[in-house]
């Protein structure tokens, strides 16, 4: 018997479950959850929250979070504080190798310490270019130039995967060439789809040739090719990321709270569009009533995940935080990462 995996990701208020928030977790169309740096006071109460949520869901559920570097970093205090992408994209002008193997490394922990507390997945790693005109995405992307780009964040992903943790790229097909943030309006893209192809979406083709197993669908009007936003048009994620990349694994849509989404209507509307266009899962986060609204109007048997794609997603749960910190790998990846920041000073408080 298949498990019925469903689509919607959402967001908590605070530090422990609320009782409606117990209530939300036993809904069928619920499939994961997305922390942010509210959710979070120390690695033992983040430890415990994953425990609990698992207890009230019994069947499988995506514990999710942002967890990049740099300034995207929900969790800090107890955690290793991590390097913008940007600033390993630096220093691959001066030490290719090095770099690399900085990208590799940073990968590793910040997955590794992830999964010794419970969490499945950091949304990682940013695939945009850093063009130098958008300043939400900025030092979050590795690099201006694809084939670098391509590959740092084909080696951050390797560190991923080491440590047990899935890969999602963002935000397809590339958000870094408009000025426009997506959490405050619609970006619109002029471009046509041969430049798009050649420079924004080859770092994704890349990495999924390489076997990267989700990807992020951005909130972007591409107006020279589509007449709707990307997390919404099936001709971006079913013919261009399915039949022409032969993406096979997990899409998600970025969060539909965000103004570059309101186009699709209210958040019900936004969900089942998301969805009806190609997404697997969908996030909403920042508004309760809009996922309440959600859950009592969307289709239930219509959206339901496939095991296919949900499990090669799922976390590979091998330490505890007390394990990993006391292992061979950890400290080799610690020891060169804490020698390789500091000598370069990567990391500002």
């Amino acid at each position: 018997m298949s498990l019925k995996i469903g689509p919607i990701v959402f967001d908590l208020i605070g530090t422990t479950l609320s009782p409606e928030e117990r209530e939300i977790l036993q809904h069928p169309l619920i499939g994961g959850v997305i922390f942010f740096a509210r959710n979070y006071q120390s690695p033992d109460q983040i430890a415990q929250l994953c425990k609990t949520i698992r207890a009230v869901r019994k069947t499988p559920i995506l514990i999710t979070v942002d967890q990049e570097g740099g300034r995207v970093q929900r969790f800090l205090t107890g955690f290793q504080r991590l390097p913008a992408m940007g600033k390993i994209g630096e220093l691959y002008a001066e030490s290719p190798k090095l770099s690399l193997s900085l990208a590799s490394a940073t990968g590793y922990l910040m997955a590794a310490e992830l999964l010794s507390v419970g969490v499945d997945l950091s949304f990682a790693p940013v695939l945009d270019i850093d063009y130098g005109n958008n300043q939400v995405i900025g030092q979050r992307a590795f690099h201006q130039q694809a084939d670098a780009l391509i590959l740092l964040a084909k080696s951050f992903m390797q560190g991923m995967q080491t440590a047990g943790m899935a890969s999602v790229g963002k935000h397809f097909p590339g958000h870094g060439a408009v000025s426009v943030d997506s959490h405050l309006d619609l970006p619109i893209d002029l471009r046509q789809l041969k430049e798009v192809a050649e420079n924004d979406i080859s770092p994704f083709k890349h990495l999924i040739n390489n076997g990267i197993q989700g990807i992020m669908a951005a909130h972007i009007l591409f107006s020279s090719i589509d007449k709707h936003p990307v997390s919404f048009s099936s001709y971006w994620l079913k013919e261009i990321l399915r039949k022409q990349l032969n993406f096979k694994g997990m899409v998600f849509s970025d969060d539909l709270n965000m103004k570059g989404a309101h186009v699709a209507g209210d958040v019900p509307d936004r969900a089942q569009a998301s969805l009806e266009a190609g997404c697997d899962m969908t996030l909403i986060c920042n508004d309760r009533n809009g996922i309440i609204k959600t859950l009592d109007r969307l289709i239930q048997d219509k959206f339901f995940v496939s095991e296919a794609k949900f499990l090669p997603i799922q976390g590979r749960f091998q330490s505890t935080q007390l394990s990993l910190k006391n292992s061979t790998l950890w400290q080799e990846k610690f020891n060169y990462f804490q020698d390789v920041t500091q000598q370069y000073d990567l990391i500002n408080d």
